[in-house]
C-alpha cells in the first residue's frame, strides 16, 4: 500500500476514535447522573433503615422500623388521656402485633409486613400537612399530623386506601383490647375461677389444642362448683390484676 494511502487510513482511524471519545459535557453529565443516583440511594437507605428507636423489649420477628410504625399508628388511634387512660403505646400494641405476625403463616406474615412498609412510606405519595415536613415517614410525624393522615385514609374516595386503613386499624385494635390494663378499665378482665374437671374434659381438648393433648383420666375428676356467684371485687386472673407499685 502506498505511503500516502497508509497515512490517509491512519488519519481516518484517528478521526473516528476522536469522534467516539466523550466530550467534557458528556463526562460532566455522567458524573452528575452517578452523583444524583448515589445521593438518592443513600437518602432511600436512610429513610428506610436509619434513626429508628430501640424497641422497649425484644421482638420475635418485626424489625425496629415495623415496631415504630405500629406504635405510632396505635398512639394515633388510641391517644393518651382518652376515655381509656392507657394509650396504644402503653398497651404494647406493637408487642401484640409482633407475636401475631410470628404466629401467622408465611404468606400472611409477608402481607402484614408489606402493609407496614406501605403505610410508613406512603407519605411520599399522600403527604401529611406541613409542606415538605409532611413527606417524612409516618412514624416521624408529630401526633397531630399522624391523626390527620389516618383520617384522610379513613375517608378517602379510593377503596384501596380505605382497605389499607381498615386492615391496619384492625390489627391495632386487636392488640389494644388484648391489654390487661384496657380490659380492667372496661371491667372486662377475666376473674380467677377455680374450674372443676368434668366428664367433657376427658373427651375434648382445650380450644386450639389437639386431641393428643388429652392427658386426664377419671381420677382427675373434681366435684362440681357450688354455684355461688363471684363478687365484683373477686380476684382477677393472673396477669390481669393491677401491677404492684
Amino acid at each position: 500500500m502506498p505511503a500516502d494511502a497508509q497515512r490517509g487510513e491512519g488519519e481516518r482511524r484517528s478521526q473516528r476514535l476522536a469522534e467516539r471519545r466523550p466530550g467534557s459535557g458528556e463526562i460532566c453529565s455522567a458524573v452528575m447522573f452517578v452523583g444524583l443516583a448515589a445521593a438518592f440511594l443513600v437518602w432511600g437507605l436512610v429513610r428506610v433503615f436509619a434513626a429508628y428507636p430501640a424497641p422497649q423489649q425484644p421482638a420475635q420477628v418485626l424489625r425496629r422500623r415495623e415496631l415504630a410504625l405500629v406504635s405510632a399508628v396505635a398512639d394515633a388511634l388510641f391517644p393518651p388521656g382518652g376515655a381509656i387512660p392507657e394509650s396504644g403505646r402503653e398497651a404494647d400494641v406493637a408487642g401484640y402485633v409482633d407475636r401475631l405476625v410470628a404466629a401467622s403463616q408465611p404468606r400472611q406474615r409477608a402481607l402484614m409486613r408489606a402493609l407496614f412498609f406501605l403505610f410508613e412510606h406512603a407519605t411520599l405519595i399522600f403527604p401529611a400537612a406541613g409542606g415538605l415536613r409532611g413527606l417524612r415517614r409516618f412514624s416521624s410525624l408529630d401526633v397531630g399530623a399522624r391523626e390527620g393522615v389516618l383520617e384522610r385514609w379513613r375517608t378517602s374516595r379510593l377503596f384501596l386506601r380505605r382497605l389499607v386503613f381498615t386492615s391496619l386499624r384492625a390489627l391495632c385494635t386487636l392488640g389494644y383490647f388484648a391489654s390487661p390494663g384496657v380490659l380492667r378499665s372496661l371491667r372486662l378482665a377475666p376473674y380467677a375461677i377455680d374450674t372443676p374437671v368434668c366428664e367433657a374434659d376427658l373427651w375434648y381438648p382445650p380450644i386450639g389444642a389437639s386431641r393428643a393433648s388429652l392427658r386426664r383420666t377419671r381420677a382427675d375428676l373434681t366435684p362440681a362448683s357450688d354455684g355461688v356467684p363471684l363478687a365484683q371485687g373477686a380476684p382477677l386472673l393472673a396477669g390481669y390484676g393491677k401491677p404492684r407499685a
